[in-house]
């Protein structure tokens, strides 16, 4: 299989026929990957960067999924008595209503609406971020949202997507055929690092973006972590 070029295949999770239960069970997957393969902790990396020593900090997600990420975020502020704010955006009715349940007793705002839709205009949120979404976009629309990120970020924004390689790719395949009862992850977990970026990939889009002040690092398991600091 060539790994040199990105596929444009589309996932299952992007059709909109998908029924409620095996999005559910998608969310609950991917949750569970997240916690093991260090997903989450790369979210909490890239959350900390921007931080800064506030002890008070509104954060939002864009294709927050079923709320795993944003869940991860409040129970690290927990713990360090940080007070944060969380933002759910997603074009998903079914993901949203998934992190409503996540999320239950957490007062998010959770926003059912294509991200290029919301505007925030005075009240922004401090940080906006982006996990294991930016690998369902073209290039040029890649461009679009970093640009919208950086317009409505107040400190910055992170995202955490996939390297694109084979070792990945053939590992997540022989691990969800193996542990996944959902035929979600197991089409669109292999398709996802196909579709997902090597370096000089990402270090052209944030050129062609216009973005500045960016750091990009590779992070286990197969991971970039993108932190751009706004007016700092």
């Amino acid at each position: 299989m060539n790994f040199t070029t990105r596929s444009y295949d589309k996932e299952l999770l992007d059709r909109d026929d998908i029924p409620f239960e095996d999005i559910r069970r998608n969310m609950r997957e991917l949750d569970i990957i997240n916690s093991r393969l260090g997903g989450h902790s790369i979210t909490i990396e890239g959350f900390k960067r921007l931080l800064q020593n506030r002890r008070m900090i509104t954060i939002a997600e864009i294709g927050c999924g079923g709320g795993d990420n944003l869940r991860a975020i409040i129970r690290w502020c927990a713990k360090r008595n940080i007070g944060v704010k969380t933002i759910g955006i997603d074009i998903n009715p079914d993901c949203i209503r998934v992190a409503q349940s996540t999320l239950a007793g957490t007062e998010p705002r959770l926003i059912v609406s294509d991200y290029r839709l919301v505007a925030f205009e005075t009240d922004k949120p401090d940080i906006i971020f982006s996990s294991l979404f930016c690998h369902h976009f073209t290039e040029e629309q890649l461009i679009v949202m970093l640009r919208w990120m950086d317009k409505n970020a107040a400190l910055g924004f992170f995202i955490n997507d996939l390297h694109r390689h084979p070792l990945a790719y053939y590992s997540i395949k022989w691990i969800t055929a193996l542990f996944s009862k959902s035929y979600l992850v197991k089409n669109d977990a292999p398709l996802s690092v196909r579709r997902g970026f090597v370096r000089n990939e990402w270090t052209a889009l944030l050129r062609q973006a216009g973005i500045s002040n960016s750091a990009l690092q590779w992070r286990w398991a197969f991971r970039w972590l993108v932190v751009v600091s706004i007016n700092q």
